[in-house]
């Protein structure tokens, strides 16, 4: 092995690495991604160290030099990966080395591959979790540009996936808007934590050097410095953190995609999917199938398990750093990935969806949907509401056994239940009826359907 091969911890080894053991523990293959931000912080790192005479500034300039190359070549794909240098950093440092010489040496001063990692890794999640919460936001725009033309159109609320009470097709979809909402919350605060800059606890102690650690902070953007050096050099609990807040918005998406895969279906027939989010079958011409919600729902397994991964990871874990943490990126990038390709097919595929009014209004007269609509004139007639529930379930009991809807029965059919109904009951017992006596803040009448839509804009705004 030549001085030129060695590797940079080498000096210590009377033995090469076996090259089982050298494909094994070797991360280039996946960390590669992360060459960017390797870069810009290898440079933020360089210009801290000539600002405080560290290195010289020729060497700083020689630095900037080869790292512009070195990007360059990583963005044209140009640059060559080698296997025997382990991972992203070792194989950019080798070529800075070779492009400005001894100055690529010195940039390793003060910092350890351990900071430097863990640096790497936050550049890169803080990155995407900017471009995933705009992606949130067009999700929720589709859903609004769909609930916007729906908050007069009825379809059955459901509990236990039992027809409940009537609702609007708008006032649906916004719950899922206000849980996109939260989860975007969630990514902006999990945001805060993961902008805290790990550079400068070196290889677990912190550097004899006289860095500046908030200088470098400030270069790359970071709100302030991982404040101990074990914690900042070992911990991913920023990335675990971001998992979860990833794996809830999976689980949210998963809920929608059961409820699209319900509505298609025939037995529903509320909706039907874009074409170009479907497949067929191999055998029967007939079929259309829901493949896009179908692997959103099946996908949210793998972002879970993502999550149980990181959990799993760290829990054994002593202070500091261990190579375990190599394991930490796959996960990541995978959750990442999976969350960028959803949230984007998703929003388009919200605004492919062709709702079917009539069949959500005629199944909201299945069910009994209007059933609480009367117990709640009877109360406000005077009757206790559990007299009133009793009451209205004997009325239900009458009408399944005659095949008719409450709206359907004789004045005098109802009043046998309770001399409190007038022939005013049946405003009460339409659909429309139903939807518009709950106008409060949250409830499913049009028109605060209609302004929580418009808060809902403006909030995207």
């Amino acid at each position: 092995m030549t001085m030129q091969d060695k590797q940079a911890w080498s000096g210590r080894f009377n033995e090469p690495v076996a090259e089982l053991v050298k494909r094994y523990t070797a991360s280039v293959d996946f960390d590669k991604r992360l060459a960017l931000f390797d870069i810009q912080g290898s440079l933020a790192h360089a210009q801290m160290l000539a600002s405080c005479a560290i290195i010289s500034m020729q060497d700083l300039k020689d630095i900037q030099r080869g790292m512009a190359q070195i990007e360059n070549e990583v963005l044209c794909g140009d640059f060559e990966w080698r296997l025997d240098l382990e991972d992203v950093h070792l194989n950019i440092e080798k070529r800075l080395t070779a492009l400005v010489g001894d100055a690529g040496k010195r940039l390793h001063t003060g910092r350890s591959r351990n900071d430097q990692v863990a640096t790497d890794v936050r550049l890169y999640l803080r990155h995407a979790i900017d471009e995933l919460i705009m992606l949130v936001r067009a999700l929720q725009t589709a859903l609004l540009d769909l609930a916007q033309h729906h908050t007069h159109t009825i379809m059955p609320g459901f509990t236990h996936l039992q027809v409940a009470q009537p609702v609007s097709f708008a006032h649906h979809l916004m719950a899922y808007f206000e849980m996109l909402k939260r989860d975007a919350e969630r990514l902006a605060d999990c945001r805060k934590r993961v902008n805290r800059l790990p550079l400068g606890a070196a290889a677990l102690a912190g550097t004899s050097y006289p860095i500046k650690r908030e200088y470098v902070a400030e270069l790359l953007g970071f709100d302030g410095v991982c404040e101990n050096s074990l914690d900042a050099v070992s911990d991913r609990d920023f990335a675990i953190e971001f998992s979860a807040a990833g794996a809830l918005i999976m689980t949210h998406l998963s809920r929608l995609s059961e409820e699209l895969i319900l509505w298609m279906s025939p037995r529903f027939g509320f909706i039907d999917i874009a074409d170009r989010f479907c497949t067929g079958s191999s055998i029967m011409p007939q079929k259309k199938n829901p493949d896009v919600p179908e692997l959103v729902r099946g996908k949210t397994g793998r972002v879970n398990g993502n999550l149980v991964a990181l959990l799993t990871l760290m829990k054994g874990q002593p202070l500091a750093y261990n190579k375990d943490n190599q394991e930490d990126k796959e996960p990541l990038f995978d959750t990442v990935d999976t969350l960028t390709q959803t949230l984007r097919i998703y929003a388009d595929m919200m605004g492919g969806i062709t709702v079917k009014p009539e069949a959500m209004r005629q199944a909201a007269f299945q069910g009994y949907a209007t059933a609480t609509d009367l117990a709640d004139y009877l109360v406000k007639k005077g009757l206790p509401f559990r007299d009133a529930h009793e009451a209205v379930a004997l009325a239900v009991r009458f009408a399944v056994e005659r095949e008719r809807d409450l709206s359907e029965l004789k004045l005098e059919e109802l009043q046998q239940f309770s001399d409190l109904i007038s022939d005013d009951i049946y405003a009460a017992l339409t659909l429309e009826g139903s939807l518009a006596a709950r106008d409060h803040t949250g409830g499913t009448a049009p028109q605060q359907v209609a302004a929580a839509i418009a808060r809902a804009r403006k909030s995207l705004a």
